[in-house]
């Protein structure tokens, strides 16, 4: 009876729904809105026909100012950190800022997140669970389903929009991984940037990362170049403390009574791993015992810190599945390992603690200029990271993380070459997954993995001098990332409206924070129930109890209805080491069912365990229809992978039409990628040159014209004809050079499965932005000694002549 008045009431309020749609369909199609009626309902004043007899109102047309001292808020998050990496929480990376605010504030030892970054930014900026903001996942994998279309609707304003409305100044610094990645581009929709999501401005990248040391830059509504190089003492994360500084500088010289938020989001910890050397070189030698002896180093520090209880036990690395060692998140046993494998690995762990650490000292130029200039004591600084530490780097490591992401291995010999270089500019590496293990103990697995804490555990600590009385200590409430927006509100004396800008707003699912500033570290959370999916993956919390499905994402198999659920009680076992299914099948019925209503609640299904590759080769609506030809001009600002030409899996052919004027005329014609994955057309020493880097392997894949370049008009180009896939997804064909229509050099070629880079390097046109694609040249390898009409991209089957005579008349009409 009871299920049967439940469908009934889900009919009759669907249908309820629809009524109201189209009533309000109806009426806003016929109804007009008259002016005068807004006057006379706002205007408080007096008007005549002189302005000198009438009476000035300006009430409706005053700006919100921000409650009598009200704080400012700077927010700090990380990405890709476990709670076993910082010291704060007896982690072995040292983070004297952090610790600093610590000692000022409280920290969390049971925050949670949503185990991936777009997912969890989407609830810190909004306050919604994550499917109810449309990130099922990563931006990169959205889906045409409710809860994973990857666009930030109407109905959950952001916490910038509402600040914004109520008289803060809104910054949002850093990474942003909660745009379309169609929407990335210089023609595409602003819709869902920061700065129409209710930031006055922004200074970073969007997207899942970026080179530390050649960054894909955004200021703003635009495209921009980094200041400055490496060369100079370039690093992303100095870039972004500047800019901070610079913009609070900047509003309080106008606006020194006005308060503001400011969302610092650097690239740290996410791959690539980059860090000055100096930094790097404090932990010389800290991780040779390998990351099996790290956990066990590490738990009993944080027992003596109060993050975990006592008597907690590690956990095994990870569960090992049938079918866990083909989706590559395995850890490789230290003991097992070879020497030069050891020597590997705990170079890489060395890199993330040093990037960890330096990142942490740019932060801490932030908070000692909000120090000097008398800020901090009313600054809320809330310090944390997105999800837990990345298993990424596949069992074996990488010095070149897009492998990961092109489905292709990595090769001992090949990484132990730049061993001495990891880093700097030339690696773009990420950590094994024994560190991602190490990283986030005690607890099972690590990122991507929602079912257990390894994946959503993280550190967190609040800080506000005048506002938190308590100094250092911990607090063991169990909380979620959820909960970040309803606690700022709270603290801002400010609330989210039930309607804004004329949209319904769904409700906020996360509670405030704010009651744990003054309770004793285990008074009752206020918190009673939060679901996780995530890849496949799920569980749900509920009041101490927690019913989680291991599921083995990333191999494309499904059946989640085999999935074998395990029950554990948090309250007792932080770790969730000891399984009480068996025991009280009961209560895991019950929870099941507590986490089949949540996912109704918040637009979970359908669940998506696809690959990687799976998922980012999913064509997506954009303002622009996929077509076969793409026509591209020279200087114009990068064109993103999302929207560039599509080139992967098939054959293709690249026309230039170039005038040379100068003998020595040389440089970049054509540029898509960089050092660790591209494609690129370019003339040097009088030579026409073609490269295709695959995935960053040497020697680089080079086609050399047999005859030099005069002055003179001419169509150059190229052409790949695949003729077979590769045991790891590759295309194994022929390509060709041309000059005109003359054949000038050929030779085998493979090309990648996969995107050539998550970190933006789009595709250029007169110059390679940001690092170069081959070693043949230096960035930006500016076409000089001549001029480019333009160049064609097509991934037809016609034939290269018939283009050729097309690609004359294209660029010369």
């Amino acid at each position: 009876m009871m299920k049967k008045s439940k469908k009934l009431w889900h009919k009759n309020l669907y249908k309820s729904g629809l009524s109201v749609f189209f009533s309000c369909l109806m009426f806003n199609s016929f109804a007009q809105v008259d002016p005068r009626d807004i006057r006379k309902e706002n205007f408080k004043g007096d008007i005549k026909l002189d302005v000198r007899d009438s009476k000035a109102d300006w009430g409706p047309y005053t700006p919100k100012r921000a409650p009598l001292g009200a704080p400012n808020i700077l927010f700090v998050l990380y990405d890709d950190t476990g709670l076993a990496s910082w010291s704060p929480y007896g982690g072995a990376i040292n983070m004297p800022t952090l610790q600093k605010l610590a000692d000022r504030g409280i920290i969390y030892s049971q925050w949670h997140t949503t185990a991936l970054c777009s997912p969890t930014r989407s609830t810190l900026l909004t306050g919604r669970n994550h499917h109810l903001t449309g990130n099922a996942a990563i931006t990169e994998g959205a889906n045409g389903f409710p809860g994973a279309h990857g666009r930030i609707p109407e109905q959950t304003a952001t916490i910038g929009q509402i600040l914004q409305d109520n008289g803060w100044s809104t910054f949002w610094i850093g990474k942003n991984h909660n745009v379309p990645e169609q929407d990335v581009s210089s023609g595409g929709s602003r819709k869902q940037w920061p700065t129409q999501m209710g930031f006055d401005r922004f200074y970073g990248f969007i997207g899942g990362e970026t080179n530390q040391w050649y960054p894909d830059l955004i200021e703003d509504n635009g495209f921009i170049e980094a200041p400055y190089g490496p060369e100079k003492g370039y690093h992303l994360s100095k870039d972004l403390a500047d800019k901070s500084i610079q913009y609070i500088q900047n509003q309080k010289a106008t606006n020194p009574s006005k308060p503001w938020f400011m969302w610092f989001c650097p690239g740290a910890n996410h791959a690539p791993h980059h860090a000055p050397e100096e930094y790097i070189a404090k932990y010389k030698g800290k991780f040779d015992g390998g990351y099996d002896a790290y956990r066990k180093w590490v738990l009993p520090r944080m027992i003596a810190k109060g993050i975990i209880p006592k008597g907690t036990e590690l956990t095994p690395f990870n569960p090992m599945p049938p079918g866990l060692a083909a989706a590559g998140d395995y850890v490789r046993p230290w003991d097992e390992l070879k020497p030069d494998e050891k020597k590997l690995f705990a170079r890489l762990a060395e890199v993330y603690a040093g990037f960890s650490e330096y990142t942490d000292a740019q932060v801490g130029r932030i908070v000692d200029y909000l120090e000097k200039s008398g800020q901090l004591d009313n600054t809320i600084v809330i310090y944390a990271a997105d999800n837990g530490a990345s298993g990424e780097g596949s069992p074996n490591g990488s010095v070149n993380e897009n492998k990961f992401f092109n489905g292709y291995p990595d090769e001992l010999s090949e990484n132990m070459k730049l061993i001495n270089k990891l880093g700097g500019p030339d690696t773009y590496e990420h950590f094994p997954t024994g560190w991602a293990a190490a990283f986030s103990a005690p607890f099972k697995m690590f990122k991507r993995y929602s079912e257990y804490a390894g994946g959503t555990c993280d550190p967190l600590v609040i800080s506000w001098p005048k506002g938190i009385a308590a100094r250092g200590e911990v607090r063991n409430q169990y909380h979620h990332s959820t909960d970040i927006v309803p606690t700022i509100l709270d603290v801002c004396g400010v609330e989210m409206p039930k309607v804004y800008k004329g949209v319904q707003q769904y409700p906020l699912s996360g509670v405030s924070m704010k009651y744990s500033f003054t309770a004793s570290p285990d008074a009752p959370t206020q918190k009673h129930r939060q679901y996780y999916a995530m890849l496949g993956t799920r569980a749900i919390w509920e009041d101490g109890w927690k019913a989680v499905a291991m599921h083995v994402p990333l191999i494309g198999r499904g059946k989640f209805d085999q999935d074998e659920w395990e029950l554990y009680n948090t309250n007792i076992d932080r770790a969730e080491s000891k399984n009480l299914a068996k025991e009280n099948p009961a209560k895991l019925k019950e929870m099941i069912a507590a986490w089949f209503d949540e996912a109704d609640k918040n637009l979970v299904l359908p669940l998506d365990d696809r690959t990687a590759v799976e998922q980012l080769g999913i064509e997506r609506p954009s303002e622009e229809a996929v077509r076969e030809r793409y026509i591209y001009y020279p200087h114009t600002a990068p064109v993103p992978e999302g929207v560039a030409v599509n080139v992967r899996g098939r054959s293709f052919k690249i026309l230039a039409d170039v005038e040379i004027k100068d003998v020595n005329a040389s440089g970049v014609i054509f540029a898509h990628g960089s050092r660790f994955g591209g494609h690129t057309l370019f003339i040097k020493n009088k030579k026409l040159y073609y490269v295709y880097n695959f995935l960053g392997i040497k020697p680089e894949q080079k086609l050399v014209s047999n005859i030099d370049l005069k002055p003179g008009k001419y169509t150059l180009g190229m052409e790949f004809e695949r003729e077979s896939t590769g045991k790891n997804g590759e295309q194994i064909g022929k390509a060709k050079l041309y000059i005109n229509d003359q054949v000038v050099a050929t030779g085998p070629m493979r090309t990648q499965p996969g995107k050539f880079t998550l970190s933006g390097d789009g595709l250029c046109v007169g110059y390679d932005s940001g690092d170069a694609v081959s070693g043949e040249y230096n960035s930006p390898g500016e076409y000089k000694g001549g001029e480019i009409l333009g160049v064609g991209v097509t991934v037809e089957k016609k034939q290269y002549l018939d283009l050729e005579q097309e690609a004359k008349r294209a660029f010369r009409d």
